[in-house]
């Protein structure tokens, strides 16, 4: 947990404590449940924009903790539309991702990821900042005690060319192929021939926490999204088992990504 999230966290239990409201209450009065206040306070869920900003009209504060996260919300290099899904993602005791597209960021070489960002308006320290961050996210992977992770990959992910040097998708497949290796990590692919399949509107994540909830991650044109509904969740759901019963298994699905990375030799 950061020193920013410590901190938010902190004046949230000071200010619950302060009106002399129990969990339970506190999240009656703010439209949440109990346990969700709990878990907000003991790090297992991230304070977010939705949550500070429910607090900040229930007890007509001003906007006091909405500005807070997003003052201290500055020091961090992180994009704020990603911000707290990266909390849950770095919370999270399985995640399962699915990508049409790219290669997830999770598991993107440096130059990969810099070939993805080509054509995007930033500037060159903003583009560098998104690197960094997306970098540094890498490091759930390999923490002391990592979580579950399933991805599963189009065919196409493999197969669509970046800018950058010709050895870009070499050395991305290569380490694609590493990480699958591990036993905590499991990296499926839908192959071509399954033609048509539920998901290829777009790709998602599902972090399950440690107390069993989960959340979801959409990530658009314009803005990301968090989504929580337990309807919306069940929808996408069912789309994940659906896409990852068309996928290779896991053997087969290695051995694909290994054959492609022979062919941009």
């Amino acid at each position: 947990m950061g020193l920013v999230t410590e901190y938010v966290l902190a004046e949230l239990r000071l200010f619950r404590t302060e009106q002399r409201l129990s969990q339970e209450e506190f999240g009656r009065k703010i439209g949440y449940s109990g346990s969700h206040v709990s878990s907000v306070e003991t790090g297992q869920r991230p304070p977010t924009d939705e949550y500070v900003e429910k607090i900040d009209q229930t007890f007509q504060t001003g906007g006091t903790f909405s500005r807070m996260l997003k003052k201290l919300a500055k020091l961090d290099s992180t994009p704020a539309w990603l911000r707290d899904w990266i909390e849950f993602e770095r919370l999270a005791r399985l995640l399962r991702w699915y990508e049409p597209a790219y290669v997830p960021g999770l598991l993107q070489t440096e130059a990969y990821a810099r070939a993805t960002l080509v054509g995007v308006h930033l500037t060159p320290e903003e583009t560098e900042q998104r690197i960094q961050s997306r970098l540094d996210r890498q490091g759930v992977l390999t923490t002391g005690s990592p979580a579950q992770f399933v991805f599963v990959l189009d065919a196409m992910v493999l197969r669509r060319p970046v800018r950058g040097e010709p050895g870009v998708m070499v050395q991305q497949l290569q380490h694609l192929a590493t990480c699958a290796e591990l036993p905590h990590i499991q990296v499926l692919v839908v192959p071509p021939e399954v033609g048509v399949y539920p998901g290829l509107q777009g790709g998602f994540t599902l972090a399950t926490l440690p107390d069993q909830s989960v959340v979801a991650h959409l990530d658009h044109q314009v803005r990301a999204q968090i989504v929580d509904r337990a309807e919306e969740l069940a929808t996408l759901q069912g789309i994940w088992e659906a896409i990852r019963s068309e996928a290779l298994p896991r053997p087969q699905s290695l051995e694909l990504i290994r054959e492609v990375a022979k062919e941009w030799t």
